[in-house]
């Protein structure tokens, strides 16, 4: 138990020092599972010992959610409290910083009706667009963090005996996060060094297009001449470093809009609102999927798709060496941060205008005049694999 204490004393400091980056006199706006408690409480000492100027948190309850969603009229999806929307607008805009913490629980919405978790998402990503415009253009710094919950330790470890699945879901977190070294944050720091090498060289080449083969996988990817490589580690407009979400080991860009043509094929699954899509594809004409195919959640995924008009073309691309340890663990975790650390993957919906040179300035229309996607939805599915083949061009 002192052990794990300490461990979570390391993982609180990692986030606020290394993920966040909070600064002194800066409000940190922290959004939370209820399970994760005891973390919050850590992060915010730990923020106030850096010099926050004050710690904000909302409690987030997975099964309030579910209540509302089995008992809630239909019209109850349609209205989003502005009053909130407007305050993470404002806090956004006044230099807070921002955190979330989740347990997942990737069954926890399993028997809820999709088209009503899909119409709450829409309307909730409207609500909030100009908060997400603050966070997608850089203006802000902010990450995302893991607790282990019992659901989802059983998710994930359904084959060990139950009383070791938390432990073991532990040890992958504090793995996967490096906190298990000795210091995790001169770690995080030679390895994002790394990472920028391998960036200030694909931004040098200014590639304009990408094949990517491998089973199942015979696709072309095309960039823009103002395409802008990042890694893990990214920097606000006030020169502030931060990490959106640790372990994060990805090299990302944004591809054009219309510039995607032939067939990907999944390698991992992907959790979307409760409902797990496995064994995908995506069929591509001119950067939109066109047709797609599903062993499990087909209907999901055609909800996904059709969140609005640039839900079904791509807003990134990332590229991550083989051998990870999230890949080298051979785990499926139901969940995109984890996940997409392991594998080369793709994103479906709105561009990150920061994978864009100047992208901080663009506003919506810039980036459709320029074939850039605008989407109300950014999800990330998983395509690498041991045999997964990239050239450039």
């Amino acid at each position: 138990m002192d052990n794990f204490k300490s461990s979570l004393e390391k993982y609180a400091d990692l986030f606020v020092k290394v993920g966040v980056n909070v600064q002194k006199g800066q409000k940190l706006v922290i959004s939370a599972a209820l399970e994760a408690m005891e973390l919050v409480r850590i992060v915010a000492r730990k923020a106030y010992e850096a010099g926050a100027r004050d710690v904000l948190v909302e409690w987030l309850d997975g099964q309030l959610d579910v209540i509302r969603f089995l008992n809630a009229p239909d019209e109850a999806f349609l209205d989003f409290p502005m009053w909130k929307a407007k305050g993470y607008a404002e806090m956004a805009k006044n230099g807070a910083a921002f955190l979330g913490i989740s347990a997942p629980n990737p069954d926890l919405l399993k028997d809820v009706d999709p088209v009503k978790t899909a119409v709450w998402s829409k309307t909730k990503a409207v609500a909030m667009s100009e908060y997400y415009k603050y966070a997608m253009s850089g203006k802000v710094n902010f990450s995302r963090a893991l607790f282990a919950s019992k659901e989802w330790a059983d998710k994930v470890f359904p084959d060990i005996s139950e009383e070791k699945r938390l432990n073991k879901l532990w040890e992958y977190i504090f793995m996967f996060t490096k906190v298990n070294l000795p210091n995790p944050i001169k770690a995080w720091e030679e390895q994002n060094q790394a990472n920028y090498s391998r960036i200030k060289y694909l931004n040098s080449k200014s590639y304009k297009k990408l094949f990517y083969k491998s089973e199942g996988t015979k696709l072309t990817v095309e960039l823009p001449d103002m395409q802008k490589w990042i890694s893990g580690i990214s920097t606000t407009t006030d020169n502030i470093d931060f990490m959106p979400s640790i372990p994060c080991e990805k090299i990302f860009t944004a591809p054009l809009k219309t510039g995607t043509s032939g067939v990907v094929r999944s390698t991992k699954p992907i959790n979307y609102r409760g409902q797990v899509i496995e064994n995908f594809s995506f069929t591509f004409e001119n950067g939109k999927v066109v047709a797609y195919t599903a062993e499990k959640g087909h209907e999901a995924l055609e909800i996904m798709l059709g969140i609005d008009e640039g839900a079904s073309f791509l807003g990134e691309v990332s590229i991550i060496p083989h051998g990870q340890d999230t890949a080298e663990s051979n785990v499926i975790f139901y969940d995109a941060l984890f996940d997409e650390s392991a594998s080369c993957h793709f994103a479906l919906g709105k561009v990150y205008p920061l994978l864009i040179a100047n992208g901080d300035k663009m506003n919506k229309e810039d980036l459709k005049r320029n074939n850039f996607n605008v989407s109300l939805s950014h999800i990330d599915f998983m395509i690498g694999s041991a045999d997964l083949c990239i050239d450039g061009l």
